[in-house]
């Protein structure tokens, strides 16, 4: 993996002028890749949700969890849908960790997520990542490096975490959800977090009202919209669950425990 901060980024690309959501996400989880422009606007967020970023972070120990219990149980396909900007944990790193011939493809639409990431996996050849929007997922698993990398007669994770908030109604995101679902092979698994306004909705409330100024909209979501997601596929113990009462045990470090969660996680597998 090679270190690169924001600063090394040069302009091509990069509009450090505009909140770009992928940056924010990079700066609640304490990372470098962030502009004093996200910065701003992410502290307006955490003003609004004091707790965000360490709720974040549970997020980010959750997919760690999810990546290694299958790879475990011997899954050596992931495709990271609305993957960001690359930070600790990445997912290819989890998944090599236990199946060293493990393969994975990161999707996001967003130009600096994309250029970070191609930078960060240089000399990795069983990781790559796609410059296509999830809201297509035709584009997405036809296209050809995605082909290149993964096989869809065999079992797959496919990784939505933190992602499908940003997919408004009018996109009609259970109907991406299903073109993807419909496309897995048996013994597949989906992945999913979501935000939800079921423990929190005044902060839900001010946090979506910030990002829709952003230019970056949220929707916050239930927990029964939000199982809706995974159709129907089996569902994994413990089912969709506060982040820290997902299975504990494959912690890589000690979960914090902190007031304000107000999302899901949870998986599900293809019969």
């Amino acid at each position: 993996m090679h270190d690169v901060r924001a600063d090394d980024w040069g302009q091509d690309g990069v509009d450090s002028d505009v909140p770009n959501v992928a940056r924010m996400y990079d700066y609640y989880l304490g990372g470098l890749h962030n502009f004093p422009v996200d910065r701003e606007m992410a502290q307006r967020v955490i003003g609004a949700w004091p707790t965000l970023p360490a709720v974040l972070q549970l997020n980010r120990a959750f997919l760690r969890r999810a990546v290694r219990l299958l790879a475990r149980q011997g899954v050596k396909q992931f495709i990271d849908l609305g993957s960001g900007l690359p930070t600790v944990g990445n997912v290819h790193e989890v998944a090599q960790g236990e199946q060293p011939d493990a393969r994975v493809v990161y999707v996001d639409i967003d130009s600096t997520a994309v250029l970070h990431s191609r930078l960060m996996l240089v000399g990795n050849p069983g990781a790559t990542v796609l410059q296509v929007d999830l809201r297509q997922p035709e584009q997405v698993l036809n296209h050809r490096d995605l082909r290149w990398q993964i096989d869809l007669d065999q079992p797959v994770a496919l990784l939505a975490v933190a992602v499908l908030h940003f997919v408004p109604d009018s996109d009609d995101p259970g109907k991406v959800m299903a073109a993807y679902r419909d496309a897995l092979a048996p013994g597949s698994h989906v992945v999913l977090s979501h935000a939800s306004q079921d423990l929190e909705p005044e902060a839900a409330e001010k946090v979506t009202q910030l990002y829709a100024r952003s230019g970056n909209p949220i929707q916050f979501r239930t927990h029964a919209d939000i199982a809706a997601f995974f159709g129907d596929f089996d569902p994994v113990d413990p089912g969709l669950v506060l982040p820290n009462d997902w299975h504990p045990e494959l912690a890589d470090a000690p979960l914090i425990d902190v007031g304000g969660v107000s999302g899901y996680c949870g998986m599900a597998s293809k019969p």
